[in-house]
């Protein structure tokens, strides 16, 4: 691959950002970070057996609309972006030992990613359908067994998280990013080696010669 040092994989939640992001950090042999651990935001508002789900988490949800929850996640993406921006940088132009960088998260916004002008940086996005996600959420929350209360608050992260798809896909193909869909049942090896064929074909953030 050309001389990346910083891999950016968006995406909503549960689109398999995370999972692709260590194959491809391995392959690379960088280090794996996600946004997402950076600074907190209200996340999943399904109980598991290790974590109940947090007052402040189910008010969030219980209480705001779906353009609200928009609103909300994407004022905090605003909000973290200049570390973010910060962390791509240093990675992406300081040697001094450090490695490179796959970074994954939802907070990679395509208008915010489109607009950097950082050095041996390159940008992917995952998608896929809404079906795939609302599987993978309705299995994590146990959505059969869950109350009439916590079957609410669940429906309204899928709602968000849809919602967020939805508007990330347009900015995508609106700016000429780099879009892979993986809802076509491949492997994370094989998603890994897609987004590193991306990588290698662009000729600025997240876009390549071809456009796409």
């Amino acid at each position: 691959m050309r001389d990346v040092r910083v891999v950016l994989i968006g995406g909503t939640s549960n689109v398999g950002k995370s999972t692709v992001a260590q194959v491809v950090a391995e392959k690379l042999g960088f280090e794996c970070l996600a946004t997402d651990g950076l600074a907190r935001h209200p996340g999943r508002p399904w109980r598991t057996p290790e974590w109940e789900v947090p007052a402040h988490v189910a008010e969030h949800y219980g209480s705001l609309t779906v353009d609200e929850l928009i609103t909300s996640v994407l004022g905090h993406y605003d909000r973290l972006w200049p570390h973010i921006e910060e962390l791509i940088t240093a990675h992406a132009t300081e040697d001094h030992g450090r490695t490179g960088l796959v970074l994954e998260g939802s907070a990679l916004w395509p208008v915010r990613v489109a607009r950097l002008q950082v050095p041996r940086t390159a940008a992917v996005w995952l998608t896929t359908d809404d079906s795939v996600v609302r599987a993978r959420v309705h299995t994590a929350g146990c959505y059969e067994a869950a109350t009439d209360e916590e079957q609410v608050l669940i429906d309204k992260f899928l709602a968000r998280t849809e919602r967020y798809q939805t508007l990330m896909i347009e900015a995508i193909d609106r700016l000429g990013l780099e879009r892979i869909d993986a809802s076509r049942g491949q492997s994370a090896s094989e998603l890994a080696d897609t987004v590193l064929a991306a990588a290698d074909a662009q000729t600025a953030v997240g876009r390549s010669s071809t456009g796409r």
